[in-house]
């Protein structure tokens, strides 16, 4: 997909949190360097400034190449980065120390300012470092574990620099409110994301379930119509060809009542897959809704779904299933209408949304279509040329393309069966017949030619 966004349009849901997680914890980076480095060259003079500024950037990265790490290891895509968690935990213990020694020793006193920024330094390399350390654990108690670990750590090591015993106990709280603070932001992101797989996971097993029911559906229909007379027709030939072997006339008998018997089953088959291939066009309407409604997308469904003709209701039913799973697997679409109207003896059926990407080809002929709503995005797809065909065998059309307002819109117009009976009588009916080349002559095939095809 083209365009400076398109990046992120051909993610899904899940891989958006995911993105969005993990550039969070790379601006944690980039938080850390402008708020407890940059300050450094404004409040340290000398060369200590240019010392600090590297080692507080270095941690910066090996925060952020952490995170990283340990957002792939908590995906299942590598291996815990024990290594890299070691490496973050001595290089937060001394950029700390280090940071602690700025704000004032008994061999080196320091300025307010110094001692106000190496105090802030000092509980905001524990903090990002402590937060990121949490990734690497899955267990609640172990983080728990780490943020008290890192306040009492920050604690001992405020006493040998000279710190009083005040001072060392506000810097403890502080360092654990911080770090607490960062760690519980990173074990929920860690949850949310988690549970964003998991509800995509539950989704698709979910539409896998539905179809696996529908096959067992089927299949008990057609054991409950071919299991019995397969059986009699099995018994039957057998029947049959003992008395052939006898020379029994019997067994023509026999093998008749075997014709009729396959000829019901095929005709009891055909039956079966007409109801399996129909579709109610009310059903349709209310299963697009709901499933829509549950993907968080906002639909609208104007117009009646009943008191149309069979065929029609089938054929509509039809670009109603299609257009829905069309809309939900392609683009990403927040509003999708389904308006439906009868004018002029002709039935309108038109589905539309706002998932279109910006940069759509111009729009595509009659039956084709690309991007959501019309079939796959490198070429037209097979649904709906299945679809158009089965509207042309009604005389029907069938539009798909982008539309104003950066919309998708799908437009299937079939027209109304003429009502059964003789015609009216006319001055000369040969003459008012239409002729053979004009497309609304067309007759509505049957529903077992279409159920063969």
């Amino acid at each position: 997909m083209s365009g400076p966004g398109g990046w992120w349009q051909g993610k899904s849901t899940p891989a958006k949190v995911e993105s969005y997680t993990r550039w969070s914890f790379h601006f944690f980076a980039l938080i850390e360097v402008t708020s407890l480095g940059l300050p450094l060259f404004a409040n340290v003079p000398g060369t200590l400034s240019w010392w600090l500024f590297p080692l507080l950037c270095g941690h910066a990265v090996l925060c952020a190449v952490t995170a990283s790490r340990a957002l792939d290891w908590v995906r299942g895509t590598r291996d815990r980065p024990g290594r890299l968690l070691t490496a973050l935990a001595a290089a937060t213990a001394l950029v700390a120390v280090a940071a602690l020694t700025l704000s004032g020793t008994d061999w080196r006193p320091a300025t307010d300012a110094e001692v106000r920024l190496g105090a802030s330094m000092f509980i905001g390399v524990i903090a990002f470092g402590t937060g990121t350390l949490a990734l690497g654990t899955r267990n609640r108690r172990r983080m728990t574990h780490v943020v008290l670990g890192a306040t009492v750590g920050a604690g001992a090591a405020s006493f040998p620099l000279g710190f009083p015993g005040p001072a060392a106990v506000v810097t403890a709280g502080t360092v654990l409110l911080t770090a607490g603070f960062l760690t519980f932001t990173a074990a929920f992101s860690v949850w949310l994301l988690d549970a964003v797989y998991e509800l995509d996971a539950a989704r698709e097993t979910r539409a896998r379930l539905a179809v696996a029911e529908e096959r067992l559906r089927f299949g008990r229909d057609l054991h409950d119509v071919m299991g019995r007379n397969l059986a009699v027709i099995a018994l039957k030939s057998e029947l049959a060809v003992q008395l052939a072997r006898r020379g029994r006339p019997e067994a023509v008998d026999q093998m008749t009542e075997v014709q009729r018997l396959a000829q019901e089953s095929q005709r009891e088959v055909r039956e079966v897959v007409r109801g399996y291939r129909e579709a109610d066009l009310a059903v349709e309407l209310a299963g697009a809704q709901g499933v829509l409604k549950a993907a968080g997308i906002a639909c609208e469904v104007t117009g009646p779904g009943t008191g149309l003709p069979a065929q029609v209701q089938s054929a509509l039913g039809w670009v109603v299933r299609e257009a829905t799973t069309n809309v939900l697997r392609h683009g990403d679409a927040r509003w999708c209408g389904v308006s439906l109207r009868v004018t002029d003896g002709r039935v309108t059926l038109t589905v539309e949304n706002d998932g279109v990407p910006d940069a759509v080809p111009s729009a595509p002929a009659a039956g084709e279509g690309t991007g959501p709503g019309g079939g796959s995005r490198n070429g037209g797809g097979s649904g709906l040329v299945g679809l158009r065909e089965r509207l042309t065998g009604l005389g029907g059309t069938l539009r798909a393309g982008p539309a104003e307002g950066g919309m998708f819109r799908l437009t299937a117009e079939v027209p109304m069966p003429d009502p059964p009976g003789p015609k009216p009588p006319g001055p000369n009916p040969s003459a008012s017949d239409p002729p053979a080349s004009d497309p609304s002559a067309v007759p509505v095939p049957r529903r077992e030619n279409e159920v063969r095809s």
